[in-house]
């Protein structure tokens, strides 16, 4: 069997469990890491700087701020690689770089495709409630998150699972996959399920904006965008004096049926904690913050 060279692109967590993958595998080699600058790492939350490691395997780096680039691409075509992964990069891949590796660039997606192509799968799989989620090795088209399925790894959602413990859910499944697949593959077996359309559902991008608190909202709901916008992301978040408070982690209160108050105000204030009344006569104990020394004292912005 002769070695297969993979083109490795992505900045992230997801980017390194392949190149570890990859590197493990005796039917791989890496031909190429290509990555960000860090001085770019602010584009990703969750940014991996994979240029240490790729230079001790003695893999070539390549910086790039966009693979559609011609200049880009002409540093692409010079690796000799037989495959691309791209894994954990938020560019969508261009038909002059697909023509590169016709029909032979493998992505990640965090969802169990067809549901939830597109941006921001991690949060929306806890916003949207979805009880069994996937990650998905799928061939890269002109579509987005539309190509035929490689490979898929199901597992379940926790009921208090969080951005962060559902990241390293989807990082287990991607090693677990990688390390199928790339056997399938480097035996010249290339799987390609079709994605029923009829089951597909969409998530749309979102913004640090999108994690502002509405104490208005039932505690319920309050919680769960907490543990949808937690690390690796930036946070929920509230306003206290014309600063943004961040929230980290909190669990629901049975005293908000007892107190007289409006959402957004502090009804308990220990050291460690304090608690708001949301709407719905409901309430939420805060545990981990950021933004504030203490545990803020009376009323919080709503959220307007």
């Amino acid at each position: 069997m002769s070695m297969k060279r993979a083109l490795l692109i992505g900045a992230v967590e997801t980017t390194r469990i392949a190149f570890d993958a990859i590197i493990r595998h005796p039917g791989w080699e890496v031909a190429a890491v290509v990555t960000l600058d860090p001085a770019l790492a602010g584009r990703h939350s969750d940014f991996v700087d994979l240029a240490p490691a790729a230079r001790d395997r003695g893999c070539p780096v390549i910086h790039v701020d966009n693979i559609n680039r011609e200049e880009a691409l002409a540093a692409l075509r010079g690796a000799g690689a037989d495959m691309a992964f791209v894994m954990g990069w938020s560019q969508i891949c261009g038909a002059a770089f697909r023509d590169l590796f016709p029909d032979r660039v493998v992505g990640y997606h965090p969802a169990a495709l067809p549901r939830l192509r597109g941006r921001a799968a991690i949060p929306w799989t806890i916003l949207q409630q979805e009880p069994i989620t996937a990650g998905t090795l799928f061939w890269i088209d002109a579509g987005t998150d539309t190509g035929a399925i490689l490979d898929q790894q199901y597992f379940h959602v926790a009921p208090l699972e969080t951005a962060a413990s559902l990241y390293a859910k989807h990082m287990e499944a991607l090693a677990v996959m990688l390390d199928r697949s790339l056997e399938r593959l480097a035996a010249g077996d290339e799987p390609r399920r079709m994605q029923d359309e009829s089951c597909a559902t969409w998530a749309a991008r979102r913004t640090p904006a999108d994690g502002r608190i509405d104490w208005r909202q039932p505690a319920e709901d309050v919680l769960r965008l907490i543990r949808a916008a937690g690390h690796p992301y930036p946070g929920a978040f509230t306003r206290m004096n014309g600063a943004d408070l961040q929230i980290w982690a909190a669990a629901l209160s049975d005293i908000g049926r007892r107190h007289a108050a409006r959402p957004g105000q502090v009804i308990l204030r220990t050291a460690e904690s304090f608690t708001v009344m949301c709407g719905h006569d409901s309430a939420l104990t805060v545990s981990q913050w950021s933004g504030a020394d203490k545990p803020p004292r009376l009323h919080i912005a709503l959220g307007e």
